[in-house]
């Protein structure tokens, strides 16, 4: 009986394994084959349109890591754009975030700078050791540096700014007299309005009962008062804080928390291209526009607020998807930012180059 049994279940047997290895073949040739064509529309785009040249940017505290970005066809002198970083720990490209950008700006004939926060990529110093006018000075000392390049029209350097930009932009200007045009995105007015309007909207996202936020604004306003009496790193961390900041990071806040742009602002001189977000939670759109119509002057200021982007000028379907902004930054890079911020950004500058010609 068991020889019986044995040979009429074993065909069925062998059966069963060829039927799985070849849906385990076709499972993995079609793995194989999905995963070659994410690998091509990787490359194919972030394969950008321009030339990336890394540059050592000479000033009087180091030398800065930087990437100079020139269009791959242009004919005599071009214009410039400066990028200047928001908050946080920058490299050059802003973790290739720039780049779409970057290959716009190309393709109408500009070249592009930015460079490496000090202490990062390679640039020398520390970034959270500099005050609002030590980054202006920085970034004026970046502008003589490329001033001196063959292929760069000096009176066409204009700058790019976003968020904490806004406060060193202006005072950037203060620096040299010689800047054609600015464009800031998102820029904040006061520090400490920023910190509170971002520390609550983020909460209120999050969908924090009130109980909690009201907590939370009484620990912004303890740890206030804390800069405000200047008490050491040390102090600080023994007044036994939960959530404690670095030392470096405590000493960058002593050093920038009465940051206000309402004076510095009043000082531009070269159009202002304003991007603001509708649904910005780092930065109260509303109020930097108020600020900005009341100190700039109305013939130099062109204000844009888009009712459906955020802080980053992020696409509408992106903004409250940090799964869809993800692999879109990886497989479409070129499909993350608003199209009204790349198309009013490329006729703002055709607009520059008429003045400016």
């Amino acid at each position: 009986m068991k020889e019986i049994l044995s040979s009429r279940f074993m065909p069925l047997k062998k059966g069963i394994n060829v039927s799985m290895k070849k849906k385990i073949l076709k499972i993995s040739i079609s793995l194989f084959v999905v995963m070659i064509i994410l690998i091509g529309i990787f490359i194919v785009q972030n394969d950008f349109q321009m030339i990336e040249k890394s540059v050592d940017i000479k000033t009087t505290k180091g030398i800065l890591k930087g990437t100079l970005i020139l269009p791959k066809e242009v004919s005599g002198k071009m214009g410039l754009v400066v990028f200047i970083h928001g908050d946080g720990p920058a490299d050059a490209s802003y973790n290739d975030q720039y780049k779409p950008m970057w290959e716009k700006l190309a393709k109408q004939g500009y070249a592009c700078l930015s460079w490496s926060k000090p202490g990062v990529g390679g640039s020398d110093g520390n970034w959270l050791l500099q005050s609002m006018e030590d980054r202006a000075i920085e970034a004026n000392e970046a502008i003589e540096w490329v001033k001196t390049l063959p292929e760069i029209d000096d009176n066409r350097i204009g700058l790019w700014g976003a968020s904490q930009a806004g406060w060193v932009i202006p005072k950037i200007v203060q620096i040299n007299k010689n800047i054609a045009f600015n464009i800031l995105v998102a820029p904040a007015i006061n520090w400490i309005e920023q910190g509170r309007y971002n520390t609550l909207k983020e909460l209120e996202k999050k969908g924090t009962k009130k109980e909690e936020i009201d907590k939370e604004e009484k620990d912004f306003e303890f740890e206030l008062e804390l800069i405000k009496k200047g008490l050491s790193y040390e102090e600080y961390v023994a007044v036994g804080k939960k959530d404690i900041v670095t030392e470096d990071r405590w000493t960058f806040i002593k050093k920038n928390y009465k940051s206000d742009a309402r004076e510095d602002i009043k000082h531009f001189y070269s159009p202002v291209k304003l991007f603001l977000g509708g649904r910005d939670i780092n930065v109260d759109s509303y109020n930097t526009k108020e600020v900005y119509e009341k100190k700039v002057s109305q013939e130099l200021l062109n204000v844009t607020l888009i009712p459906d982007t955020d802080h980053f000028m992020l696409k509408a379907s992106l903004v409250n998807s940090k799964v869809k902004a993800f692999f879109t930054a990886i497989f479409a890079p070129r499909e993350l930012a608003h199209k009204q911020y790349y198309n009013e950004v490329e006729q703002f500058l055709k607009e520059q180059e008429k003045k400016l010609r």
